[in-house]
């Protein structure tokens, strides 16, 4: 049996006795360069595909990526396509996606391409596909009040993915998951009791990494529309947690399991 404890700022797995250090990853300045990213795009119009696709897509592009843009979700069966992928990007709201779809996104993430997303894009993409949620971490299913002001907590000040970087306010949509509780938890958001009295104090997860087979997955609740990004904070996480995800197939899983949530 394995015990997973917080010990000096580093995660340590005890096994038989014996204590394993687990180091953080860091991540490459050029993590992006040279990588095949699959940009789709689409969905329910309201979280802005085309404006947040012309903030991401240049910016993988100066970064070094070989960007496949689709705006479609045919693409995912499109195993020439899959092959060669390093990363997929998905920001489509809503919608359904097939069976084959499903399996053939499933299957990258899980031989080891990563996936990264934001807000309804990614967690609220397909309500009915259970297997998909599982692989991201989380679901939305409720954002009291809409648009209101809130705060955003840096709860891992050590992961490179938010290492230096302050708590900081937004005014958008606070997202409300249920969340898998085995996600790396890299920033947090407390509801007050202003809109559903009943979560008052509740803490939720507001970007994480996980792991689903061999893939590295990083989620971000932030960016409900483009100008959101606006605010450098959110930015810089889904940019770095971009990059990290971007490495999954050469430096494959983190070697944690640390559910912080506070």
């Amino acid at each position: 049996m394995t015990l997973l404890l917080s010990c000096s700022g580093a995660t340590k797995a005890v096994a038989e006795g014996k204590d394993k250090p687990l180091e953080v990853m860091e991540i490459a300045a050029d993590a992006l360069k040279g990588k095949k990213v699959l940009y789709v795009h689409g969905g329910w119009d309201g979280h802005e595909p085309i404006q947040c696709r012309d903030i991401f897509v240049p910016w993988l592009k100066a970064e070094g990526a070989e960007v496949f843009e689709f705006d479609n979700l045919e693409c995912y069966e499109d195993a020439e396509l899959m092959g060669k992928v390093d990363l997929i990007i998905q920001h489509w709201t809503q919608g359904t996606i097939s069976r084959g779809q499903e399996r053939a996104l499933l299957t990258a993430v899980k031989s080891g391409i990563g996936l990264a997303g934001w807000h309804g894009g990614t967690g609220d993409s397909f309500r009915n596909n259970i297997e998909y949620q599982y692989m991201v971490g989380g679901q939305w299913v409720a954002h009291p009040g809409n648009v209101i002001p809130y705060r955003v907590n840096i709860t891992d000040k050590k992961d490179p993915v938010t290492r230096g970087l302050s708590d900081f306010d937004m005014k958008s949509e606070q997202y409300f998951m249920h969340i898998d509780p085995n996600v790396k938890v890299l920033a947090t958001t407390t509801f007050s009791g202003e809109h559903n009295e009943w979560i008052d104090g509740a803490v939720m997860p507001v970007a994480w990494k996980k792991q689903y087979g061999k893939g590295r997955v990083f989620y971000s609740s932030l960016g409900h529309v483009a100008k959101d990004f606006d605010v450098p904070e959110a930015l810089e996480i889904m940019k770095r947690g971009i990059r990290w995800a971007a490495e999954s197939k050469e430096k494959g899983a983190e070697p944690w399991l640390s559910p912080i949530y506070k």
